[in-house]
């Protein structure tokens, strides 16, 4: 591996030794070489570990205890050692020339500090289109970005001086932290798109967390957070406060169908008095 590279990429993984093979692959036969590929093993009780030890000096492991996706990202970011840090979550691919176009992106465009690529999405091996409400666009999309990520971690390369004006992934958040940073970070910074799709997003299987019924729970605490934290102007506020609002009602309505009455009577409160 670079010793000095310009890219540090990241791939989280927690009993993925049934896919991982294909992420790693794909970072490895990327045309641009001029990365560190560290991989956070978060804990896995599989075959991660032997499967790891088949690319010997090829990368770097960190392992955990397992602590969830945030912090082994967050571990990632601090052991880097690259001006740019990519992500790649275990289950996705990229395509060989996914990191040459983003450094070329970042060379012509030295005001940037984050950007992201296209997608393929592939659903239980099939190929699917994007619904409309997942168009990305390039540029200042914090209200776009409000109702729905529209940033994919996988996707994104960004300067590693972002996190010092965003902050890191909140560990607190077992699922919707990327929704989190990407919100803080659309916020302060435009997010630019490269038109290309480079990168391979997959799903399907059962232990996709942005699968998972309910993750509009999590957004609703990273909106909360956003309205109390002072730093949205008053445009911005109120659309927060309604996207805000909107999210507790939906919510609400369904933990009171399942019987989760007291439950339902927070979310509903908080969106009737939140302003």
């Amino acid at each position: 591996m670079n010793s000095k590279p310009s890219i540090s990429v990241i791939i989280p993984s927690y009993n993925r030794g049934w896919i991982l093979k294909e992420a790693v692959d794909s970072v490895l036969s990327q045309d641009c070489q001029d990365f560190e590929l560290i991989i956070v093993d978060d804990g896995s009780t599989d075959n991660t570990a032997a499967l790891l030890q088949t690319y010997k000096g090829r990368l770097k492991t960190l392992r955990q205890e397992n602590r969830g996706v945030s912090s082994a990202r967050n571990l990632g970011i601090k052991k880097a050692c690259g001006k740019y840090i990519a992500f790649l979550d275990s289950d996705d691919l990229w395509l060989p020339d996914k990191l040459s176009l983003q450094l070329d992106f970042f060379a012509s465009h030295p005001e940037a500090l984050i950007c992201q690529t296209e997608e393929i999405w592939i659903r239980n091996g099939v190929r699917v289109n994007p619904a409309k409400k997942h168009k990305k666009i390039s540029g200042h999309i914090f209200e776009q970005s409000l109702p729905l990520c529209l940033v994919s971690p996988s996707a994104v390369m960004m300067d590693r001086r972002l996190f010092d004006d965003v902050g890191l992934f909140d560990e607190n958040l077992p699922a919707c932290e990327d929704y989190d940073l990407w919100l803080r970070t659309s916020l302060k910074r435009p997010v630019f798109l490269l038109e290309k799709p480079l990168t391979v997003k997959r799903g399907g299987h059962p232990d996709q967390l942005s699968s998972a019924p309910g993750l509009d729970k999590y957004r609703i605490v990273s909106l909360l957070k956003l309205i109390k934290s002072g730093c949205l102007p008053n445009d911005r506020y109120q659309k927060t406060v309604k996207i805000l609002q909107e999210k507790c009602k939906i919510y609400g309505t369904g933990c009171a169908k399942r019987g989760r009455h007291v439950e339902a009577e927070y979310y509903f409160n908080l969106a009737a008095h939140i302003d």
